[in-house]
């Protein structure tokens, strides 16, 4: 089922900047999906356009079929938003900020103290949950933050750089929680961030999106593959056949550039075939961070 839509969705802010243009994409339950550019790309904008936040200039999107610009209340029901910059009540307890915020989403008193209870004990945070918040950290607070989008159970969850200011365990606990709601429970997560690498460990598809435009979008593999049509296969071996065609680049090391992954065996028969030792053979796999400056350089050249 499809959770998230956008069609042709753009935005031009008065005076003429142009955020988005025309991006399209759909994303289905249980994913996350990691939404990847540098600051000013159209990241937020984009965020914004879907959570009703802003109008766009033309296009449309959903969240669950709603219209977030037409039926803002019932698009908020449905989803959940943690900023990179948590703000809540510095003068109330953790505890009492997600109560409020449990009345506000419409649940009943004894549920949403029950809620709250739940994640504070989830993400970490019971020892705290009755110091007022101007005493947390930026971890905690962004772990409160979390929380507090959580609380009414949301069928889409936003989040942007949510592991900003938290220590690797905090993170690492995140992640993790991130993973569940994904897998356990069906949340689709749209996770915003310039963080290639991590985007890479937790992510399962992934949109790269440059100065409002859409670069590509695609699991990891797909992103590999417009990227990088050729593989590269790193080989430590003795006697290897000169008909081969191998690239000599060291003491028995030798790189080759294959089309598909169904090679391997023939090169590794050929070579112990003509009597050597194999050593290692590595395929080179291009990281998140590779794809994308491959896309903006073949950007850059059209």
């Amino acid at each position: 089922m499809e959770t998230v839509t956008m069609q042709a969705l753009s935005k031009t802010y008065p005076g003429g900047k142009e955020a988005l243009k025309q991006l399209s994409l759909s994303l289905g339950a249980g994913e996350v999906f990691g939404f990847l550019g540098p600051n000013g790309a159209g990241k937020t904008t984009t965020v914004k356009l879907l959570t009703g936040i802003l109008a766009p200039s033309s296009g449309c999107c959903s969240i669950m079929g709603i219209n977030p610009n037409t039926q803002p209340e019932k698009a908020h029901l449905l989803s959940g938003i943690v900023t990179e910059h948590a703000q809540m009540y510095d003068n109330l307890t953790g505890i009492e900020n997600l109560i409020f915020y449990a009345a506000a989403f419409g649940l009943a008193q004894k549920d949403g103290k029950q809620r709250a209870e739940s994640l504070l004990k989830e993400l970490e945070l019971t020892e705290a949950k009755d110091r007022k918040l101007a005493t947390y950290s930026t971890g905690m607070r962004q772990r409160l933050s979390l929380a507090r989008a959580l609380l009414h159970r949301p069928k889409v969850l936003f989040l942007d750089e949510p592991t900003s200011g938290l220590d690797p365990e905090s993170a690492q606990n995140v992640n993790q929680m991130i993973r569940n709601l994904a897998h356990k429970e069906g949340i689709t997560v749209f996770l915003c961030t310039h963080q290639l690498r991590y985007a890479q460990e937790i992510c399962t598809r992934y949109g790269l999106i440059e100065q409002g435009s859409l670069l590509s979008s695609g699991t990891i593999e797909e992103l590999r593959t417009q990227a990088f049509p050729s593989k590269s296969l790193q080989i430590q071996a003795s006697a290897v056949p000169e008909s081969l065609h191998l690239t000599k680049c060291g003491t028995n090391e030798f790189t080759a550039e294959i089309q598909d992954k169904q090679e391997i065996p023939h090169l590794v028969r050929k070579i112990v075939e003509a009597g050597g030792n194999i050593y290692s053979v590595n395929l080179v796999q291009p990281s998140l961070e590779d794809i994308y400056f491959a896309l903006t350089a073949g950007k850059k050249e059209d």
